[in-house]
C-alpha cells in the first residue's frame, strides 16, 4: 500500500479507539483479503491501538502465510470460520499461527467436531470465538458449545441476528442483555422452530 493508503487505514482504526475509548475490544477483520506484506504493513501501524485480535489477515487456504503474518506482528491472529474438521485446524494449531479459533458449527462438522476442535485448541493455548452468521438455531448451538468448554472467549452476534425474518424464526429469541447472553437450558438446543412463520414460509418442490 502507498503511504497515503496506510496513513488512511491507520487513521480510521484510530478513530474508532478515540470514539469507544480503551475498555472496548476492536477486532480488525481482513476476511482474507491482503497479501502477506499489507497484512504485516497494516498490523503494525496499528499495533499502539490495542486491537483484540487480527482476524484472516491472509489467505485462510495458506496456513503457512498465517505463519510468517503471526510471527511479524504484535497483534493475537484469529481465522478458521472457513476450515473444516479438526485436520483443518491442525496446521495452525500445532505451529501456533494463531491466538483463536472460529469454527463454523454448520461447517466444521457439528457440535461433535466443533467440541473436538475446540478441545485441540485448548491444548495449544487458543481460545474460542465461534464463527455465527446465520439462523438463530446457529446462535443456540454456539452457544451451548461456548459454554461446555474452557477456552471460550467471546460469543459472535451478527447483525443478522436482529433482522425481523431471523428473530421470529425460533422460539424463545436469544439476544444478549448488557451485552451477556443466557445459555438456555431446555432441551436439545434450548430454541424450537416457530411453527407459525414455518408455515407461511414458501415451500418449492424440486422434481
Amino acid at each position: 500500500l502507498t503511504q497515503p493508503q496506510v496513513r488512511e487505514c491507520r487513521e480510521r482504526v484510530a478513530a474508532v479507539r478515540e470514539a469507544v475509548g480503551p475498555d472496548v475490544d476492536i477486532i480488525i477483520e481482513l476476511h482474507s483479503l491482503p497479501t502477506v506484506d499489507v497484512a504485516i504493513q497494516l498490523a503494525r501501524v496499528w499495533e499502539d491501538l490495542n486491537c483484540f485480535y487480527y482476524e484472516e489477515p491472509v489467505h485462510y487456504l495458506n496456513s503457512e502465510l498465517h505463519e510468517i503474518v503471526a510471527r511479524s506482528i504484535r497483534i493475537p491472529t484469529a481465522a478458521g470460520e472457513r476450515l473444516y474438521t479438526r485436520w483443518g485446524y491442525r496446521p495452525y494449531l500445532e505451529k501456533r499461527m494463531i491466538s483463536v479459533i472460529q469454527p463454523d458449527l454448520g461447517l466444521v462438522g457439528g457440535l461433535t467436531e466443533g467440541k473436538k476442535i475446540c478441545d485441540y485448541a485448548c491444548v495449544y493455548d487458543a481460545s474460542v470465538q465461534a464463527h455465527v452468521c446465520g439462523s438463530p438455531i446457529a446462535t443456540a448451538a454456539a452457544l451451548q458449545l461456548e459454554a461446555a468448554i474452557p477456552n471460550f472467549l467471546i460469543h459472535e452476534h451478527h447483525t443478522n441476528a436482529l433482522k425481523t425474518w431471523n428473530v421470529e424464526l425460533c422460539v424463545p429469541d436469544l439476544q444478549p442483555v448488557g451485552g451477556v447472553f443466557e445459555v438456555p437450558d431446555r432441551p436439545g438446543l434450548g430454541i424450537e422452530l416457530n411453527e407459525a412463520v414455518i408455515s407461511k414460509s414458501p415451500r418449492v418442490v424440486v422434481k
